[in-house]
């Protein structure tokens, strides 16, 4: 990748320097004051619905969404186009489907949803491991990133600085996370939506500019600058190497609709809305906002190929993880103004703490699990002071592995990192959260099933996709151990989540069975329609 000009660089240093002090401190003043762990938790459920909506989106739109979802735009054409998409689809899933349910069932965290019907140690504890097997992946794949994005914007260079990078930004995270609690996180996440939102705006709208704003010229001469013609704007180029291209699509749709709306550090917003309207509210921000992105990440990314070009982008990164930023850089022109040298840092500016606000709400996430799922099962009393300083030390120790863990996969292929987490929130909590919530015979052997059998299945299979090798952009490029012909797991591993869940059900025999129905009647007024809100 070519740099910045230096005075972009030091821009970008000083915009990024103020944004971790200003976001520090305003993390600070609005986290928790005192030892209450719905203060901590949900933020005593203050939020409003378009502030928590932004917060939603927030979470969802993390740095790999848009790096990665503008790099295979800006490779892939309309395969892109359908990822991107598919984005919004899984926001809207969860709109409708289980948002209200999440948020009537649950407290805390998804330990609490499954625990409202089927109370005991052993769920808690599968639902805060599958927890950490979602979203210990992504954390690694956004901390990894920041090393490469800011040696990109700042001119840094070696691998000890790109170490450091990541070590600080890292600790940034942590401290957001255990500092802030949920009002210190939404209001990050707010924050990054609306830098994130309006500096992309502008610079889809420089780009159509551009193409006398005409979206037809501009898929054109993306197609033309792609080297592959009209196949840039039809389906199958992405997945066009594999055995089987349809079915790797629909694999790997399956992982992103369903597994993007049921990640933990997404679900958890749910429980900070104080009514199933607000939480209806939320989600009407959160998928407007989403939407919007889409419409921007597109215009992007096609922008970068027409402009640069399919090989030059390929070149400089072959995951296309680049095109977002080269994309935004030519949309200015040769001839860059003051003005577009200082929109160009809040480019840069939005991306750096749309790293530090992602990785701080899954840490979080992971943080609550621990204290809260875990912790408070193997101790009868324990204060709110106890499990709110028991979350901030969960906090450490999630975050200090993941560093460590991000300094030593930060030169390999990203990619299969994205996937496990994906394809293990579809294979294993899609299936858990749909049963747990809608089905009345559904036992406690299922559920454990499913959280179990669909995150075992995932780890098993991924490592035979040419993600991982068999390919030179795999992760490992040296080694072929190949034996999945698909590129996700989905296909296999999401009807296998919801048999093995089935499976459990019948293993219980039916004495079980209809004592979990009898279980299940007594709160599915409350689940369903929030009839009546226990805690």
């Amino acid at each position: 990748m070519n740099g910045l000009s230096d005075t972009s660089q030091t821009l970008s240093l000083m915009a990024f320097t103020a944004v971790a002090t200003v976001t520090l401190l305003l993390c600070v003043m609005t986290g928790p004051d005192r030892d209450d762990l719905d203060e901590f938790y949900t933020g005593y459920n203050s939020l409003s619905p378009m502030r928590n909506g932004l917060a939603i989106a927030g979470d969802y739109i993390s740095a790999a969404t848009v790096l990665g979802t503008g790099g295979v735009i800006a490779l892939y054409g309309y395969d892109g186009v359908v990822l991107a998409l598919s984005t919004a689809l899984s926001l809207m899933l969860l709109m409708f489907l289980l948002a209200e349910p999440l948020r009537n069932a649950g407290r805390f965290t998804m330990g609490d949803a499954f625990a409202r019907r089927m109370p005991g140690r052993k769920v808690r504890i599968a639902a805060s491991l599958v927890t950490l097997a979602a979203l210990l992946p992504l954390m690694l794949v956004q901390l990894a990133g920041t090393g490469q994005l800011l040696s990109f914007i700042l001119g840094f260079s070696g691998e000890s600085v790109q170490t450091g990078c990541i070590v600080g930004v890292g600790a940034l995270m942590i401290s957001y996370a255990a500092i802030g609690g949920m009002k210190g996180t939404a209001f990050i996440q707010t924050v990054k939506m609306v830098m994130l939102l309006g500096s992309g705006a502008v610079v889809a709208a420089l780009i159509l500019q551009r193409f006398d704003w005409d979206p037809g010229a501009l898929f054109g001469a993306a197609a033309a600058q792609s080297g592959v013609g009209d196949a840039f704007l039809r389906s199958g180029l992405q997945f066009s190497g594999g055995p089987y291209p349809e079915l790797d699509m629909v694999s790997s749709q399956l992982a992103v609709v369903l597994g993007g709306a049921c990640l933990p550090h997404v679900t958890m917003r749910m429980y900070t809305a104080s009514s199933a309207r607000q939480v209806r509210r939320s989600m009407s921000w959160a998928v407007s906002t989403v939407a919007l992105f889409v419409l921007v990440i597109t215009v992007v990314g096609f922008g970068a190929t027409a402009l640069i070009g399919r090989a030059a982008l390929a070149q400089a990164d072959p995951q296309g993880n680049s095109a977002y930023l080269l994309g935004s850089q030519a949309a200015f022109g040769a001839e860059v103004s003051t003005a577009e040298t200082f929109l160009f840092t809040a480019v840069t500016t939005a991306l750096f703490l749309t790293l530090l606000a992602s990785v701080a709400g899954m840490i979080l996430a992971c943080a609550n699990s621990l204290a809260h799922d875990v912790y408070a099962t193997f101790r009868r009393e324990t204060s709110g002071r106890q499990e709110m300083a028991l979350a901030r030390i969960s906090a450490l120790a999630v975050g200090i592995p993941a560093v460590l863990l991000a300094t030593l996969v930060q030169h390999r292929s990203l990619q299969p990192l994205v996937t496990v987490s994906f394809c293990v929130g579809a294979s294993a909590l899609a299936p858990a959260l749909v049963y747990s919530l809608f089905w009345r015979r559904y036992t406690r052997t299922g559920l454990l099933w499913t959280l179990v059998g669909g995150t075992l299945s995932v780890f098993l299979l991924l490592p035979g996709t040419n993600l991982v090798s068999g390919s030179p952009h795999s992760a490992f490029p040296e080694a072929d151990f190949n034996f999945f012909p698909f590129t996700t797991t989905g296909i296999v591993t999401v009807p296998l989540g919801f048999a093995l869940g089935w499976l459990g059900t019948l293993a219980s025999g039916r004495g079980k069975a209809a004592e979990q129905r009898r279980q299940y009647e007594a709160v599915e007024g409350w689940i369903l329609a929030g009839a009546v809100r226990k805690n």
